[in-house]
């Protein structure tokens, strides 16, 4: 006890404060180590415990490390507008040990998910990235050093998204481009633009989408929501796939929806029937049509992982979350209505997608649920028949234009003719 008095370390209670004298730095790797001021001298271990210790994590949210003019490490906390020398992940050392990874559910927000991920290197493409589900996915992935591009038919809204998130985050790579996926002209357009500019393709998530519409015919001669959510979005991957085979490892995430569910693709004789996908006005209900892109996206994405995983793209669909606040209720006002009674019940749009897209398991051609796999239960259901439906007719025309079908599991990987 004598000789701790005289270090001056019995005038505490906690093991882990330091005696006079001493002070806690961590390197720019996040180890810890601790400088003796009176005898000029550091060491790795704790002066009254003997452990060593490393920060745990990377740096909070908003927080970046660099190098002032003397050449010393600073710390600025761009949120909070202020720098510091000190080292905030110094508040959340751990004991040198092994950190078991971190199980994510429904609620994990997508910021947390991508904590401590290095993007600087990757380029994200967004459809539908000016609002909702898709401004916080590509929101993340910007405050993280992707190169994020915000696909959007309202250019100008996208340029104010991207202000939005250049306002958080100064250093953010984030830029608009117009891309209408209710005109397949526009996609071929934005496809050519995009891959004139050489860029690579690691992260393509497939996000816009309509609901509730009133029925419509594109310029295409194709029902709107139909085009919308499933058939430009597929354009779109196949005008691209060669920059993502180039850019491998990449990723394509698809937005499905639980609503996939509740609606099929096969007449009342048991035969898929691809009219149904783009129903005349007599024919037609908003939610059903919605459904049944949806399912159509789920099947895509299966169809797209067999395809191009050989190559080193994967595909993942995801349902977000149960009737989420966003935008693409607004066209109906019982849908609106319904959706402002289940608000407070529900999730909010910061938790979720960034979970398919930078998911480590092995494990990829998925549908995910509240950030975990759900199986494709209903594949094998339309498997049985669509063999024998498609080989007496390869070609199928829907409103004018002709489509091939594969004759093996993708029933919706469709072909232009």
């Amino acid at each position: 006890m004598a000789a701790l008095k005289y270090a001056g370390m019995d005038d505490t209670d906690s093991d882990d404060e330091l005696p006079p004298g001493w002070e806690e730095r961590s390197t720019r790797d996040g180890w810890v180590y601790y400088a003796n001021h009176d005898e000029m001298k550091t060491q790795w271990e704790h002066p009254k415990t003997g452990k060593k210790k490393r920060c745990a994590g990377d740096l909070p949210y908003g927080w970046e490390q660099e190098t002032d003019e003397k050449g010393q490490i600073v710390y600025v906390d761009h949120i909070n507008k202020r720098t510091t020398y000190f080292d905030p992940r110094q508040a959340f050392t751990v004991e040198d040990v092994v950190v078991k990874p971190k199980r994510y559910d429904g609620n994990t927000a997508a910021l947390e998910i991508l904590q401590g991920r290095d993007l600087s290197d990757k380029v994200v493409l967004i459809t539908g990235g000016n609002s909702g589900i898709g401004f916080e996915t590509a929101r993340s992935f910007a405050l993280h050093g992707a190169h994020v591009i915000l696909a959007c038919r309202n250019l100008s809204r996208a340029i104010k998204a991207v202000n939005v998130i250049q306002q958080e985050w100064h250093k953010a790579r984030v830029e608009a481009m117009m891309c209408d996926l209710a005109s397949l002209r526009s996609v071929r357009e934005f496809a050519e633009s995009f891959k004139a500019r050489k860029l690579p393709l690691h992260v393509l998530v497939c996000n816009a989408a309509v609901c509730t519409q009133p029925w419509s015919f594109t310029e295409d001669g194709l029902e709107s929501t139909f085009q919308i959510c499933h058939l430009g979005h597929f354009l779109l991957v196949q005008c691209l796939q060669d920059v993502l085979r180039c850019s491998a490892p990449a990723r394509v995430v698809v937005v499905s929806s639980e609503s996939h569910r509740f609606t099929d693709l096969l007449d009342s004789c048991g035969k898929v029937d691809l009219a149904l996908l783009s129903p005349s006005k007599k024919e037609y209900w908003s939610m059903l049509a919605y459904n049944r892109a949806k399912l159509c996206n789920i099947l895509f994405s299966n169809e797209l992982h067999r395809r191009l995983s050989p190559h080193g793209v994967t595909s993942n669909a995801v349902h977000p979350g149960n009737m989420m606040y966003t935008s693409i209720h607004q066209s109906w006002w019982l849908m609106t209505f319904l959706f402002t009674l289940a608000r407070p019940f529900t999730k909010s749009m910061i938790p979720a997608l960034p979970y398919p897209s930078q998911h480590s398991s092995d494990r990829f051609d998925m549908y995910c649920r509240h950030c975990h796999e759900d199986r494709f239960e209903f594949i094998e259901h339309f498997q049985k028949g669509i063999c024998s439906a498609f080989i007496s007719r390869p070609t199928w025309t829907i409103r004018g234009c002709s489509y091939s079908v594969v004759l093996d599991k993708g029933i919706l990987f469709l072909c232009f003719q």
